[in-house]
């Protein structure tokens, strides 16, 4: 295939690896990046290794010091999706700047901007696929992005990597004005929801029926803590107790009390992630079928538990089985996360530049490598 040209909004965590993990990968070209500080943007290509080198231990978002917290969809805020802090370092001993001088705005590619999606939809014809990085901290924010991308009549790829069943039918709400205006869109394409559910819907074609769909993982994040802050506040939310809005108010203070009160380990159960619905949509069992849990880890490196599918099953001629994929603890979460995110956005250009619009799941597109 050409090459592709892309951009990514917000350049915490899943958006700083994802421009590094597109230095590996063939025909891949990242234009644009946007934080709520600032936005670069360079149509023959940005200088990843400088943008990221000048954003090391850079904080463009998440509560600030006096104790403000991320903003709502109404504003560009959280178009970092997390503090980008130094692999390896604290926040502490990893800042150059902060506030207003954070984030992409220290690269000599950076502009400051008050309007940093914006910046990029304007820019957008010279765009082949979005990446969208930014947590989903209102339960409508990613589909309200797309939308903003729709109504500026965008005809290209948007992708995400969010966690919750109920955006996917925010998603599908919007599915028609994003048809008509062009716009090919794989939601829930990072690891879980994303690689796993595509290995769950591939494990369950043994089966004329599927019983249930265990989804376990293990994240550590050690090294990765402060560039993840926006994903771990995220994941918080779906602690037993906690919900979106809770996580969202939280302090920094008040998330490392968290972390510590439970040994830097959070273990989740019963998580409302997405693929649930999307293995629904994509016909393999019902969605109360599907069960999500996992553990994070976030002072270690090492995975805490081996991610793991289980698709309990019967087969044509009646035995009982249950078919099991793991990913090697090698892996990170970088490589799982943001490797099938570029591969399915690949795959998506190819599905644009063949006409074909619309909002699709992780099972309905194979990622390219």
């Amino acid at each position: 295939m050409d090459d592709v040209t892309f951009a990514v909004l917000g350049t915490g965590g899943i958006g700083r690896r994802t421009l590094d993990v597109a230095r590996h990968k063939e025909g891949l070209t990242p234009v644009a990046a946007c934080d709520r500080n600032g936005v670069a943007v360079d149509h023959d290509g940005l200088d990843v290794a400088e943008l990221l080198d000048a954003t090391e231990g850079n904080i463009a978002s998440g509560p600030e010091a006096d104790g403000d917290t991320p903003a709502t969809p109404e504003s560009d805020y959280a178009s970092d999706g997390g503090a980008a802090a130094a692999e390896g370092g604290s926040v502490d001993d990893g800042v150059k700047q902060a506030g207003e001088g954070a984030g992409v705005v220290a690269s000599a590619q950076g502009e400051p901007t008050e309007t940093p999606i914006d910046d990029v939809i304007a820019e957008s014809d010279a765009v082949d696929a979005v990446l969208i990085a930014l947590p989903n901290l209102e339960h409508d924010f990613v589909p309200r992005v797309a939308e903003r991308f729709a109504d500026a009549g965008y005809e290209g790829v948007l992708v995400d990597v969010l966690k919750r069943s109920r955006v996917i039918g925010m998603l599908d709400d919007r599915a028609e004005a994003l048809e008509s205006s062009g716009i090919t869109f794989v939601c829930g394409a990072g690891a879980t929801p994303g690689f796993l559910t595509g290995a769950a819907a591939l494990a369950a074609q043994s089966f004329v029926e599927v019983e249930s769909v265990e989804i376990r993982w293990g994240v550590g994040l050690k090294s990765g803590y402060e560039d993840n802050r926006g994903t771990v506040r995220e994941d918080i939310a779906h602690l037993d107790g906690y919900d979106i809005e809770r996580a969202r108010e939280m302090s920094e203070d008040e998330i490392e009390e968290l972390v510590a009160e439970r040994g830097g380990q959070l273990e989740f159960h019963d998580m409302e992630h997405a693929d649930d619905v999307l293995l629904e949509r994509a016909g393999v069992c019902d969605a109360e079928d599907v069960s999500v849990g996992g553990v994070l880890d976030v002072r270690s490196d090492e995975k805490p538990t081996t991610t793991t599918v289980r698709v309990t099953g019967t087969t044509f001629d009646g035995e009982r089985g249950t078919n099991t994929f793991e990913l090697d603890d090698a892996t990170s979460m970088a490589a799982n996360v943001n490797g099938p995110a570029l591969g399915y956005l690949k795959a998506a250009v190819l599905r644009n530049r063949a006409g074909d619009y619309g909002v699709y799941g992780p099972t309905e597109v194979m990622p390219r490598f």
